[in-house]
């Protein structure tokens, strides 16, 4: 059974820092890409970040990108999104997600087979 916890969420001021972290367990964990979506109210699950299984690939989405970046340590099972320079409009719940192997690296909700529980971001104006 694979589980995803994620942590490190809370408030925080716009223009300030936090660093997520997922710890995955029951999964080979260095064969699956893993990424980071959210999902703000009333709106989508969108993806924000995602790495493949060695580290060597990462995308991020287009309102990240320079301000967020992914990485991850297979040696802790555990894949990372360090965000900075937060906006209000950073404001949402973060899931992490395991790849389901159909893409090497994760680019839509089709690609996830596993998501930890999610843990809010609050960005203050």
């Amino acid at each position: 059974q694979v589980q995803l916890v994620e942590s490190g969420g809370g408030l925080v001021q716009a223009g300030g820092s936090l660093r997520l972290s997922c710890a995955a367990s029951g999964l080979t964990f260095g064969a699956y890409g893993m990424g980071w979506f959210r999902q703000a109210p009333g709106k989508e699950r969108d993806l924000v970040a995602a790495i493949n299984w060695s580290g060597s690939r990462t995308i991020h989405a287009d309102s990240v990108k320079g301000r967020f970046s992914i990485s991850r340590d297979n040696t802790k099972n555990t894949v990372y999104l360090q965000m900075n320079s937060l906006k209000p409009e950073d404001t949402a719940v973060y899931y992490c997600a395991a790849g389901s192997g159909r893409a090497t690296v994760i680019t839509t909700t089709l690609d996830v087979a596993s998501w930890g529980q999610g843990t809010q971001v609050t960005v203050s104006s």
